[in-house]
């Protein structure tokens, strides 16, 4: 059997809504060994020169963060360039977990500004994605956390989000309430059965086409679908299961090699870290990092509805990291230890009280943080970062002045290692990972000390 052929340039163009998923969108192609490179803002064509011969280039942006009257604004711009691009597939990114509402990061609103842009006459959507522990059954989206699979409406953590609480497990249902698009699903049961009939069933039902995915066998079958029914201009949305699903079709095809052998990027010998996630998952790292060698630095985020009293904030965290440093400790500066941190009230009744808008206090303290690491990185000469938080990664990488993402290590699925790329190339190299709350094992951020890489013991990302 011979096997079959990718076509030649670029393959996926992606937006993510945030930056933590578009990082994470670039590792699944990266590491599958589909060069792919993650722009944080669009790309020139300087840009694009500067990495020509990638096969898969991202945008990230910060949509899931913002109401429907910013997308109308900046989001035809970012899909007008993806659709220069003209990659097979362009995929809009979002959370594997669904964070969005009718009025913050609205999916719908997004496929609806997407759809006449990237084409299609049918949109696949995936949002679950096995490798981190995403399921889809019936068109319900299941999350695993410590351990147990959660159905989302019941999930620990999802189920009590601070800004987008989830209400509703079916995918449908929950994006219906937020276009007036059509849905329709390819179940399992369809999909392991003559798949090409029911996705034909499901399109006569609705535009928008919700796969379930349980494994990878699903992916594969699910990445046929996306490949095979494609159209000249074809939108996909979903989590980096969209990407998982093409390369096991294309590594089933034998159009894609097995992937390339990934190693550690070597230990650091100093870190820093910021924090902006009031995720368990968060919580748990911070507890591991400090009892190996880090030092946490809390900082009251709710002096950020005040700019002069947030900088005066920043700046003392500033001046404890680099006295821990002074000590020979890696430091954590983060605003919460959890969901049930004092200091999460403490923040939402400052911004009730001040009556600033809280999408302004939530840009805040994500730049503030970015600020923060930046003056570490320079006045401490470090070279290794994270930055832990969907929403603070994105403002935080932008204040840190990064230009584009390249994956270097990996760790637990969705959390890589990265190669920051700045304008000037005379900038000290800098290696960093964006990391969304929820992901990552306990031991992550001593993990990125050693320099990522596999670890086939450890457990799958929460």
């Amino acid at each position: 059997m011979t096997a079959a052929r990718l076509p030649e340039g670029v393959l996926v163009a992606w937006y993510g809504d945030d930056f933590t998923g578009s990082a994470a969108t670039m590792e699944v192609l990266a590491f599958a060994g589909v060069p792919s490179v993650l722009f944080l803002r669009i790309p020139t064509v300087e840009d694009r020169a500067r990495f020509s011969g990638m096969r898969g280039i991202g945008i990230a942006g910060i949509a899931r963060s913002k109401p429907p009257e910013w997308m109308e604004e900046h989001l035809p711009p970012a899909f007008e360039a993806l659709a220069a691009i003209d990659a097979p597939v362009s995929h809009y990114k979002i959370c594997s977990t669904l964070d969005s509402a009718p009025h913050v990061g609205s999916i719908g609103r997004a496929i609806d500004i997407a759809a006449p842009i990237l084409g299609g006459s049918w949109h696949p959507l995936v949002v679950a994605a096995p490798p981190i522990g995403r399921y889809q059954a019936f068109g319900d989206l299941y999350a695993l956390y410590d351990g147990a699979v959660y159905r989302l409406d019941r999930h620990p953590t999802m189920s009590r989000h601070p800004v987008t609480p989830m209400r509703e497990s079916d995918v449908r249902r929950h994006l219906q309430a937020q276009t007036s698009r059509r849905f329709g699903l390819v179940d399992r049961l369809g999909l392991h059965g003559d798949a090409n009939a029911a996705l034909a069933q499901a399109r006569a039902e609705g535009e928008i086409i919700a796969i379930d995915v349980m494994d990878e066998s699903d992916l594969a079958r699910a990445g046929k679908l996306i490949w095979e029914a494609r159209e000249a201009r074809q939108l996909a949305i979903g989590s980096q299961g969209i990407e998982y699903a093409l390369v096991e079709y294309w590594r089933q095809t034998g159009a894609l090699g097995a992937p390339p052998p990934v190693a550690s990027a070597g230990r650091a010998s100093r870190m820093a870290v910021v924090s902006g996630s009031c995720a368990p998952q968060t919580a748990a790292q911070i507890a591991h990092a400090t009892a190996n060698g880090f030092e946490a630095i809390a900082v009251n985020a709710a002096l950020a509805v005040d700019e002069t009293g947030w900088r005066a904030e920043i700046g003392r965290a500033v001046d404890a990291a680099l006295a821990a440093i002074g000590r020979g400790r890696d430091p954590l500066i983060a605003t919460a230890k959890g969901p049930d941190d004092p200091s999460i009230a403490a923040v939402d009744e400052a911004v009730s009280t001040s009556g600033v808008p809280a999408e302004i206090v939530n840009e805040r303290i994500g730049r503030g943080l970015g600020s923060a690491l930046g003056r570490i990185l320079d006045e401490a000469r470090i070279s290794r970062a994270v930055i832990a938080g969907g929403d603070t990664s994105g403002h935080g990488a932008l204040a840190l002045g990064i230009r584009a993402l390249t994956a270097l290590a990996p760790t637990i699925p969705g959390a890589a290692l990265c190669r920051a790329h700045f304008e000037d190339p005379a900038r000290p190299p800098l290696e960093i990972a964006l990391k969304g709350g929820q992901m990552g094992s306990p031991d992550y951020f001593t993990w990125i000390k050693e320099g990522g890489g596999p670890a086939p013991m450890r457990s799958k990302a929460a």
